[in-house]
């Protein structure tokens, strides 16, 4: 009967070592640990942002970046249907002020300027945007509701241009893209667009005083599970190292 407590103690004692490694591998666990975050970002930014997403995992080794790219209009829809998301980025202010119920307060991290594609070495001799009506060119263009689309609409009613499109495309990319592979003569995109496209089309200048200028809001979503996380990728995108690459790819300082 003596001996009973004797062997609680020394039992007691047999389960500390134990106890103390499962501790040890839960804080090894919870050092590995790491968050992955969800950004849906505009068509116009997907070779930056891969590699400013290469850049912030590099500096902060416990977070991922997933990015979803796609035009603004088809991100603000995935926002409002509940599309599980961390932060936002649009290429235009239009579409993030009417999700001001779903996000943080945007920061405006960079601007772009328009542009007109056309096949390599433009075989069609197009100039300007009044060339963009001649009913020998195949013009595309990006859909009303997407901000290159109205942004591109808005440019060729200050010149008076009446263009009829062949198409109208879901975004930026999908205008680059019909133009580079043959199926339209000309389109109207981003400067980043073209440079992105490393010598697959040509480019027509449109002048600053015909031009638009886009600004490109990110902003945290309300409904992020990583508040914090996405918040300091947010404003990372406002440093330096950030701003770098947006200027290496073509974009403009905010």
């Amino acid at each position: 009967m003596h001996r009973t407590p004797l062997r609680a103690a020394l039992a007691a004692a047999l389960l500390l070592p134990l106890v103390a490694a499962c501790g040890s591998d839960g804080d090894k666990k919870d050092a590995k640990s790491s968050t992955t975050l969800t950004v849906l970002a505009a068509a116009s930014l997907t070779d930056v942002f891969k590699q400013a997403g290469a850049a912030y995992e590099k500096d902060h080794p416990g977070t991922k970046v997933n990015f979803s790219f796609a035009g603004s209009q088809e991100l603000a829809a995935q926002v409002r249907q509940g599309v599980p998301a961390d932060a936002l980025v649009t290429a235009d202010t239009t579409t993030m002020d009417g999700l001001k119920a779903d996000t943080g307060k945007p920061a405006v991290i960079a601007k772009n300027r328009l542009t007109i594609a056309t096949a390599q070495g433009d075989p069609k001799g197009v100039k300007g945007l009044s060339d963009l009506s001649r009913s020998d060119l195949k013009v595309v263009l990006a859909a009303p509701q997407v901000p290159v689309g109205r942004y591109s609409r808005k440019v060729l009613d200050q010149q008076h241009v009446k263009v009829k499109p062949v198409s109208q495309e879901p975004n930026v990319r999908a205008v680059l893209s019909k133009v580079s592979l043959g199926e339209a003569d000309a389109g109207i995109v981003y400067l980043t667009d073209v440079a992105a496209a490393k010598g697959k089309v040509s480019t027509v200048t449109v002048p600053d005083a015909q031009n638009a200028v886009a600004s490109y809001p990110a902003a945290t979503l309300k409904s992020s599970k990583h508040t914090e996380e996405a918040a300091d990728f947010v404003k990372w995108l406002g440093s330096d190292e950030a701003q770098k690459l947006l200027r290496a790819a073509g974009f403009q300082q905010p």
